[in-house]
């Protein structure tokens, strides 16, 4: 790899006054007009060329994305403008662990003066390097059980819909009722599957019954929604599962769909029209804000608890949404909402986003700590005795990080979904 040297040759005047100032030595030094050489235009060419990823060459290196960069904040070393630097002396992405650490938060691009996009650059570049078999073991393994199970988990189908027996109340499942409804519930990988993802999806059940919303969901014919998927580099393995659940939508009747996750509501609103799916979709507290109405005196139980809420990437900055969960906590009686440093536009990334939630053993190796880490602190920091959250990926990634930091028993992690439904009688 070629290295940038600084040429140090100068010209200093041993006497010198200006405007009868005395400018002698070191102040009217000059240094020699210099070439960059060593730098080449080779590599960032090669990134630029790829579909999507032309605007790495926009860049101009003003910085502004290292510092609102989630992994560089986490010791990663990390940054568009970092990537373009070592791109210009010879580094060859798609061999380089820098490739995979991008979480595609888009924290940079909200900064960017330049339009540097690393939402589309990235998974431009993993495509690559997935078609040449460059792939993180773990990422790999992902990819094989999406395509033979249709979830990330690699569990049956047959056991997407076991969840229900727990939930206390009747949940439709559209094959079998062959009803019209309002509202296609998409469920999601880790509500289905994960226990505590199940322990939401039971509240999030429970919360439509009392409300009386006419709901269905798609049960063991629902695949995972795919945009994890796509983001690492997976477009044709996106295509499959997100072909499968339109042609699933496309069987029922229903005005909308409501998704427990903000990356199904990315792949569902963004995605799915280019393949021929086009619905109304909604996160699950888009849904339930304008029903404060109906909600609020469903409220009994009061939550005396001081409370702080993660931002998640792809539902606040993605989509634009930060009032709907604050507006649900905040109903909720006794509840004190209390916000950390870094929320709404500025929030912090919790390491999942991109097929991060695959690449924990991988990014062990690229942080000082795990993005998750760092937001349990920055939650305890601000006092917090629980840190809400209202993606799927997030209550396990947090969980886990409030155990390592030694916030076992201090702070506690839960969906917005289940404090509302602990709060009713």
């Amino acid at each position: 790899m070629a290295k940038y040297e600084r040429d140090e040759s100068y010209v200093e005047l041993d006497h010198v006054e200006v405007d009868g100032v005395d400018i002698s030595g070191h102040w009217n030094r000059m240094y020699q007009p210099r070439e960059i050489t060593a730098f080449t235009p080779e590599k960032i060419e090669e990134l630029a060329a790829l579909s999507g990823a032309e605007s790495i060459a926009y860049c101009y290196q003003c910085a502004k994305c290292v510092g609102v960069c989630p992994v560089d904040a986490a010791g990663g070393d990390y940054g568009p403008r970092k990537i373009y630097r070592r791109l210009q002396t010879g580094l060859n992405i798609f061999d380089s662990p820098d490739l995979w650490k991008c979480t595609t938060c888009q924290n940079c691009v909200r900064v960017c003066p330049k339009g540097v996009d690393m939402v589309q650059i990235m998974p431009a570049a993993r495509e690559r390097s997935v078609l040449d078999g460059k792939v993180p073991p773990e990422l790999q393994e992902m990819f094989e059980h999406v395509a033979e199970y249709g979830n990330p988990m690699g569990e049956s189908p047959r056991k997407r819909e076991r969840w229900i027996k727990q939930a206390g109340v009747e949940v439709p499942i559209l094959a079998k009722t062959k009803a019209p409804v309002d509202i296609l519930w998409f469920v999601g990988d880790f509500y289905a599957y994960h226990k505590r993802g199940q322990d939401a999806a039971g509240a999030m059940a429970r919360v439509f019954s009392r409300l009386g919303i006419d709901f269905g969901i798609l049960g063991k014919d629902e695949r995972s929604d795919g945009d994890s998927q796509r983001l690492a580099g997976e477009p044709g393995l996106f295509e499959s599962v997100a072909e499968h659940n339109i042609q699933e939508f496309q069987k029922y009747e229903f005005n909308r769909i409501v998704v427990s996750g903000p990356h199904a509501l990315n792949a569902i609103k963004t995605q799915y029209p280019k393949l021929g799916g086009q619905f109304e979709v909604e996160h699950y507290t888009q849904l339930l804000a304008p029903k404060l109405d109906a909600l609020g005196p469903l409220l009994t139980k009061s939550f005396d608890r001081k409370v702080t809420f993660h931002d998640p990437c792809y539902l606040g900055r993605h989509h634009g949404e930060y009032d709907a969960p604050r507006k649900l906590l905040t109903a909720v009686p006794g509840l004190q909402l209390t916000e950390m440093f870094r929320c709404k536009e500025q929030g912090y990334c919790c390491g999942g986003g991109g097929g991060g939630m695959w690449l924990d053993g991988f990014m062990a190796d690229q942080v000082s700590e795990r993005l998750s880490e760092k937001r349990v602190r920055e939650a305890v920091e601000v006092g917090a005795e629980v840190l809400a959250v209202c993606c799927p990926y997030e209550v396990s990634r947090f969980e886990d990080a409030v155990k390592s930091t030694g916030n076992d028993g201090a702070l506690e992690v839960l969906d917005i979904i289940e404090i509302l439904d602990g709060c009713m009688e």
